[in-house]
């Protein structure tokens, strides 16, 4: 049977299935409104994943027809895959972040020879080695790759503004944007007594900024087109501070499981990243490129058993924490030749 959860105050969440990876399932929440059922994610696109959450609204008396509008909080595909699925079953509405819906846009457009050709810069420019690179090129070379990840990715029809109620008739559910796993990511929070009575400002829906055991990826989202030097970290630990201020009586992530007190776990997360930022400005006693300091960063396997892609993500977070330590004057770039270094000052 498919796990659906009952939150209580008409809310519930299913776990659908993420094929072949560590996180397992994505909870996908279901909010009753006055016009009908709203999702808030969807799940990965994937038959599976599909079928699991037709089951899991069935089990509650729902149709994938019936659903309302679906309100995402960030575009990764085990968020936004199924929403183009459920939009055309049901005639919803699909809501995201303009940065976010930015990202999505970029994608679908982008002609595979010139996403290869930016990634493989970006790469060496970190301080890749040939091995690593050569897929890209040989890719690029040969005109395999015909379509790129997301390309199916639903174009959203409305606009989350942050600060603002959503239109949900019937319920105040108000935006705040919180930027950093991605450029456009979005808590939800549900302005409401909590079901159980329990002490604080209402109901959460923190997607993966807020999670009650795993730290979330902050890496670079940057337009190719685009010279601004973004500051992920920056910006995801400003966030988190203004989720900690908010203080909701539970937490609904997007994975794992419900849970009380984010101040705590927002205090938890913010000395986790001050603890890596001093472990990464150790390291640059000497310059090292982006690359090489991924390699030293701890992660949940050593370096060697990291697969090919997840290396990719590794080292987009590493050059994310390198550019915090240069906002907070404590590292400079060195952007001399090729590849990038970063070094202690």
């Amino acid at each position: 049977m498919t796990p659906v959860i009952d939150h209580g105050g008409g809310v519930w969440s299913i776990e659908v299935p993420i094929p072949d990876n560590p996180l397992g399932h994505t909870l996908v929440h279901l909010l009753d409104t006055d016009r009908g059922p709203v999702l808030i994610d969807t799940g990965w696109d994937d038959p599976a994943s599909w079928d699991t959450l037709v089951a899991g609204l069935g089990s509650l008396g729902v149709g994938v027809g019936d659903v309302h509008g679906v309100v995402i909080t960030h575009h990764h595909p085990d968020h936004h895959g199924l929403s183009g699925q459920v939009r055309e079953a049901s005639g919803a509405w699909v809501a995201m972040h303009a940065a976010d819906s930015a990202v999505v846009r970029r994608i679908r457009e982008a002609e595979p020879e010139v996403w290869l050709d930016y990634l493989t810069d970006k790469l060496t420019r970190a301080g890749a080695p040939d091995e690593h690179t050569r897929p890209l090129r040989e890719a690029r070379a040969s005109g395999r790759m015909r379509t790129l990840p997301g390309l199916r990715a639903a174009l959203p029809d409305r606009e989350i503004v942050p600060g603002e109620l959503l239109d949900l008739a019937g319920r105040r559910l108000r935006a705040i944007w919180t930027p950093g796993h991605t450029p456009g990511h979005v808590c939800l929070h549900l302005e409401e007594d909590h079901p159980a009575n329990r002490p604080g400002n209402g109901r959460l829906f923190s997607g993966d900024h807020l999670l009650p055991e795993i730290t979330p990826h902050i890496g670079l989202y940057e337009d190719p087109d685009d010279a601004t030097v973004a500051d992920p970290l920056g910006d995801y630990l400003d966030s988190l501070e203004r989720i900690g201020r908010l203080a909701p009586a539970e937490v609904l992530p997007a994975h794992q499981y419900a849970f009380p007190d984010a101040a705590s776990r927002v205090r938890e997360l913010l000395a986790h990243h001050e603890e890596r930022l001093a472990g990464l400005l150790a390291l640059l006693a000497e310059p090292l490129t982006p690359w090489q300091v991924a390699e030293r960063m701890e992660w949940n396997r050593p370096w060697d058993r990291i697969p090919y892609g997840s290396r990719n993500i590794a080292v987009s977070e590493a050059e994310a924490h390198l550019r915090r330590l240069v906002k907070l004057g404590r590292a400079e770039v060195r952007t001399a030749g090729a590849p990038t270094s970063y070094v202690a000052v």
